[in-house]
């Protein structure tokens, strides 16, 4: 039997004075009558009031106070985010006879649920034992869910089950709630799909509160179809469940349908009006695409609506324009924000990081210690590790992530030791890279050896990137980023018998190369490109410009790079293949199709290769345009010929 915490209690029950005795006086019993109805009265009223402590002490000359007034109480003690109220309130109802009351009984838990006291709501539950309605199953299995004990939820709904209280549609929606909170992806996915069968079977499905659940549930474990077909079905919508499936493209790398919807939503269905859930969504999306415009309009919409107050609509706005590629405006929606949060300072410093202005990123962050109201979390760091990665500042990397535990108690992730093994990999310093991963009080992830493998193509370690491969091989069996890489440090080094092996390695797992893609947007449009992309309908247009480039650059010295080819093809068609990259046709297609002086924005879903970044850099001299590539790992700013990375990425 659980226990009330007795270290929460102030009104313990011998605290309380006697209770008056009644007599036989009719007299005395209307006075008391009276008396009880005032009283009732006054602890309702200072309740409501949100004076909680004085209309607790007047419990103790309270006969015997009403369901309603208990209500009250508990309600009160949740907006004053009091325990010890709340214990106090429980003890009361004890002393009262009332505590098994189901209405008081559900109350008291969903109270002790908001304030984070999951043991004394399992008191309460346990209490109710001989006496629980479908209303107090269902407060206990949310505040099991609010908890994060998806897995205890679960098997208090199997528990409800074989008692025979039949589910209703809230004991579904916390069910699924459940399912998202447990720990494990591949129980809760299964356990949700359980679920939903049997609502179906219930005839459940309808209910939009529930279907939206549902599509919240796919979402978490990546089930995209499964949640369109949820959405799809629904007979009736509201905003929330629009921003539920919004939101799950945003967050499962489908950016331009998440905008898509939103636009439907908006031309369609003009009584919903968007919330500030749907506005961090659409932000997000628009900043996977580097979609700046579409940005600007919804920041708009944002300040007509009265959502720019929002803190995290603001923090979507900060991240959206730095990864859009306008970091003045970031810093300027960042400098007018009247709260901040650790949020809102991870954002400026990573928008900095990914931009290569690792001094920046690092003023920001001693702005925040100077600030003393948010410290620093796990996420600063890696945002600050990955900034003096991009920018090459070793020394002061080193110092950063060696001050993590003695000045702000936060102990390195796989994550972290990523990030110093990236900054000191890049730089060449692998002997001292691959000492920090034997030294490592944790198990090196695979973030760790992909970082070293990384660095291994950068400076051509045959060595090391063996060792990593091995690692990563048995991490990540179906990451074909994996094999990939180690095959293109064996073609730099021409060890062509290796390179057929992890060919044939990647051909016996059935993996694929992932296809280079890029995105731009023109005059408020997104156009994505593939390598090689025939079936543009300007295509033509596309090559015939960009082997202008190539023949004026051939001319002053340029050799194409096509050691990326791994193919066995003559130097002609790994020329073709080269000139055919996504962000060159991306590029190309932005010339033809913007005005001219106007700034060309993409986005790669892979690293820049080498030779796009040096046609790039010409193209930014010869056409006096600025070119912002945001390729997976940073943004590169071509203009005059010149990258703002230094050539170090």
């Amino acid at each position: 039997m659980w226990a009330l915490n007795a270290t929460l209690h102030p009104l313990h029950p011998h605290h309380f004075p006697p209770k008056p005795s009644i007599t036989s006086s009719l007299q005395t019993t209307n006075n008391n009558n009276n008396n009880n109805n005032n009283n009732n009265h006054l602890i309702q009223t200072l309740s409501k009031q949100g004076h909680t402590k004085r209309a607790l002490q007047l419990l103790s000359t309270e006969p015997r106070p009403t369901q309603r007034t208990y209500e009250l109480l508990i309600l009160s003690c949740t907006r004053a985010d009091s325990v010890s109220d709340a214990v106090a309130v429980h003890r009361a109802l004890i002393d009262d006879g009332l505590h098994r009351d189901p209405f008081l009984a559900t109350k008291l838990i969903d109270a002790y649920a908001q304030l984070g006291s999951v043991h004394n709501a399992r008191y309460v539950f346990d209490e109710m034992r001989e006496r629980r309605t479908v209303f107090v199953w269902n407060a206990f299995i949310r505040a099991l869910a609010l908890a994060g004990r998806g897995d205890e939820a679960l098997g208090v709904c199997c528990q409800m089950s074989e008692t025979g209280v039949c589910f209703d549609r809230f004991t579904y929606t916390y069910a699924l709630k459940a399912c998202v909170v447990g720990p494990g992806s591949g129980s809760g996915e299964r356990k949700g799909k359980e679920i939903h069968g049997s609502l179906l079977r219930r005839g459940f499905e309808w209910n939009v509160h529930i279907a939206t659940t549902l599509i919240d549930l796919y979402a978490k474990f990546g089930l995209v179809s499964y949640a369109g077909k949820v959405f799809d079905e629904m007979p009736v919508r509201n905003v929330v469940s629009w921003s539920a499936m919004i939101g799950c493209l945003a967050k499962n790398g489908r950016p331009f349908e998440a905008l898509e919807l939103f636009w439907e939503m908006m031309v369609g269905n003009p009584d919903e009006v968007p919330n500030s859930v749907t506005m961090v969504s659409v932000l997000q999306a628009c900043a996977a695409l580097s979609a700046l415009g579409q940005g600007k309009l919804i920041h708009c919409f944002v300040v007509r609506r009265g959502l720019d107050s929002i803190l995290p609509v603001n923090n979507s706005l900060v991240t959206m324009y730095s990864k859009c590629g306008n970091l003045e405006m970031a810093r300027r929606v960042f400098d007018r924000m009247d709260r901040r949060d650790v949020v809102s300072w991870n954002s400026m410093i990573s928008g900095y990081g990914v931009h290569g202005f690792a001094e920046e990123a690092i003023m920001v962050f001693k702005e925040m210690i100077n600030d003393g109201r948010v410290s620093p979390n796990a996420v600063t760091f890696i945002s600050l590790l990955g900034a003096c990665s991009h920018s090459g500042l070793v020394d002061e990397g080193k110092r950063l992530f060696y001050s993590m535990v003695p000045e702000y108690h936060i102990y390195p992730s796989s994550e972290h030791y990523a990030g110093l093994v990236d900054i000191l990999g890049r730089a060449g310093r692998l002997e001292e890279a691959m000492k920090v991963i034997e030294d490592m009080r944790i198990e090196p992830g695979s973030t760790v050896w992909g970082s070293l493998l990384g660095a291994c193509r950068i400076h051509c370690n045959i060595e090391f990137a063996e060792r990593a491969s091995v690692r990563l091989f048995e991490l990540e069996p179906t990451n074909a980023g994996n094999y990939v890489l180690l095959a293109d440090i064996y073609a730099e080094a021409k060890m062509w018998e290796e390179v057929n092996r992890v060919k044939k390695l990647l051909e016996a797992r059935g993996l694929q190369k992932v296809s280079g893609c890029s995105w731009i947007e023109v005059k408020g449009k997104i156009y994505s490109f593939v390598s090689v992309d025939e079936l543009n309908p300007q295509i033509e247009q596309l090559h015939a410009l960009l082997v202008k480039f190539s023949l004026e650059m051939k001319e002053k010295g340029y050799v194409p790079d096509t050691k990326a080819i791994l193919y066995e093809l003559d130097e002609v068609e790994k020329e073709e293949i080269v000139l055919g990259h996504s962000e060159k046709l991306a590029v190309a297609f932005g010339l033809i199709n913007s005005s001219a002086g106007e700034t060309i924005r993409i986005t790669k879903n892979l690293r820049l290769c080498q030779d796009c970044h040096s046609v790039t850099k010409f193209i930014s001299q010869f056409t006096n345009r600025e070119i912002l590539v945001r390729d997976v790992n940073r943004f590169h700013h071509f203009k005059n010929g010149v990258c703002s990375c230094g050539d170090y990425w």
